[in-house]
Order: structure tokens, then sequence, then C-alpha cells
């Protein structure tokens, strides 16, 4: 399955950084609650783990939040890579905004 991986530098230390990512997780679903199915997220030592289905498209992966910097790793189905670009570039500016 082809995937999604990113880095995102901040500034706000490991738990702060813990702290908005869980808000925002929940902020988008309560947002997306009816456009996602199978919604689910584990925390665990600042490594969330997450799943949902959108448009039938499973998707699975992990964000790992350290000191300095988010990584994101992602397995998108190969259908959703025709949209690479726009959904690596969308979760930048949110992420960018999130730990700015």
């Amino acid at each position: 399955m082809p995937s999604i991986s990113m880095d995102t530098a901040h500034s706000l230390g490991k738990d702060e950084a813990v702290r908005r990512l869980q808000q925002k997780f929940s902020a988008v679903r309560a947002t997306l609650g009816r456009q996602v199915n199978d919604l689910h997220e584990e925390w665990a030592d600042g490594i969330l783990s997450f799943g949902f289905k959108a448009v039938g498209m499973k998707v699975d992966g992990t964000v790992t939040v350290e000191d300095d910097a988010v990584k994101l790793a992602a397995k998108v189905p190969l259908a959703a890579m025709m949209f690479k670009g726009k959904i690596e570039q969308r979760i930048r500016e949110e992420l960018g905004d999130l730990l700015a």
C-alpha cells in the first residue's frame, strides 16, 4: 500500500504539541463525523495510532510527537495517490498552523 510521510518542526515541547494534536483530532472527529467511518485513535507515549475510512478507502497511520518535531506516517489506498500533493499540502498547512 502506498504511503505518505512527513516531518514538521516545532518549538512547543512534546507535551504541548501532544495537547494541541489531541484537541485538533477531537475537533476533526466532530466536524467530519458523517464523512468518515471507523475512526479510531490511540495515544501512547506521544504516539498517535489512527485509522479511518473515507469514501470507502481505508487509511492507517501514526503521528509521533518529539520535543521538536511531529512525524506523520500513513498508509493510503492507491486511488488516493493521485491526490498525494494536495493531501500533503493540506496536512502541512494544518500542522503548521497548529504547531506555530
